[in-house]
């Protein structure tokens, strides 16, 4: 009598969104632990940098008619690699092209999300961008990096330190301007540029403000 071999169930593959949170928040915590050697700090910027890029590029999603799906996942990932030595960039797109179809994630989406994270590079650009979910990623990248959310993810981060700092030098260091200005006429849609102009104002503003505190210049 031949034995019918058993057919083997189906994978179930990762819900997606439960998978890139718990990828991404364990890429965090290594980035602490290579930088700090321990993870008792009390500040985890990257974290903070991403779930805030995630919350943009959700938003710009919905005001442009970007793909939600597409936007979401590369915004979670776009700095899966960032202590790679090479292009982060280039690595986090592998790293999508590798991790999301193991989830459920939309196959025929993929590559659309590898791309935008392999664009999202740089301060400023030259070029625009032309693919709206990349230039979506990007401007919500940027975004964080320029108004008061900045500040605080910045100063926490100098605080989380090993290393010890001051008011003073966090300033100084924030203050070394220059690039802002390029970043806000870089972005590509039109409510993120709106966005960054007024985010740029408060940035300048409070540091502007606290400069003439530390100084006493609002003494008169």
């Amino acid at each position: 009598m031949i034995k019918l071999a058993k057919k083997k169930k189906p994978t179930k593959k990762l819900a997606w969104r439960q998978a890139v949170h718990q990828v991404m928040r364990a890429a965090t915590e290594q980035e602490i632990l290579n930088r700090y050697g321990s993870l008792d700090v009390s500040f985890n910027y990257r974290w903070e940098h991403v779930i805030t890029v995630v919350r943009l590029a959700t938003r710009l999603a919905q005001l442009t008619g970007a793909d939600e799906d597409v936007v979401e996942a590369a915004a979670w990932l776009h700095d899966i690699s960032k202590e790679s030595k090479e292009n982060h960039a280039l690595q986090g797109a592998q790293f999508a092209r590798m991790f999301l179809p193991r989830t459920d994630f939309p196959q025929d989406k993929v590559e659309r999300v590898a791309c935008a994270i392999e664009k999202h590079m740089g301060l400023w650009r030259k070029k625009p961008l032309t693919n709206l979910e990349a230039m979506v990623l990007w401007d919500a990248d940027k975004l964080a990096k320029i108004g008061l959310t900045a500040v605080f993810h910045w100063t926490g981060g100098s605080l989380a330190g090993s290393q010890p700092t001051s008011v003073r030098e966090i300033v100084d260091d924030s203050r070394r301007t220059g690039w802002q200005q390029k970043t806000v006429a870089s972005m590509h849609t039109e409510p993120a540029r709106r966005a960054a102009e007024i985010r740029l104002r408060h940035y300048n503003w409070l540091w502007h403000s606290l400069e003439e505190e530390l100084n006493g210049d609002d003494l008169k």
